[in-house]
């Protein structure tokens, strides 16, 4: 019983060591890539950020109570499928 807790010890520091191993070889390379990723995400959340701004500041100023301008606050977050819709449409799709 003994012999045989000492086999499993043995293979579980193995199994262990193993794993430290590819871990260790995977992030080897962590922040040295030499090539710098630009993100362009940024530009299209700047516009669909004041794009919201500018539909919720319209929409709010056409409705009257709070039902009414909760309704507003939606129709803002979607205002992109609106205008992809009217694009669509004038170009006959």
């Amino acid at each position: 019983m003994k012999k045989e807790n000492e086999n499993h010890s043995k293979n579980d520091s193995c199994c262990e060591e193993e794993w430290e191993k590819r871990i260790e070889k995977k992030f080897e390379n962590w922040g040295k890539c030499g090539k710098k990723h630009k993100s362009h995400a940024f530009i299209g959340g700047g516009f669909y950020c004041f794009g919201f701004i500018a539909s919720a500041i319209y929409y709010i100023q056409q409705v009257e109570g709070f039902w009414l301008t909760v309704l507003a606050l939606l129709k803002a977050l979607v205002w992109p499928v609106f205008l992809i819709y009217k694009v669509f449409e004038l170009l006959n799709m």
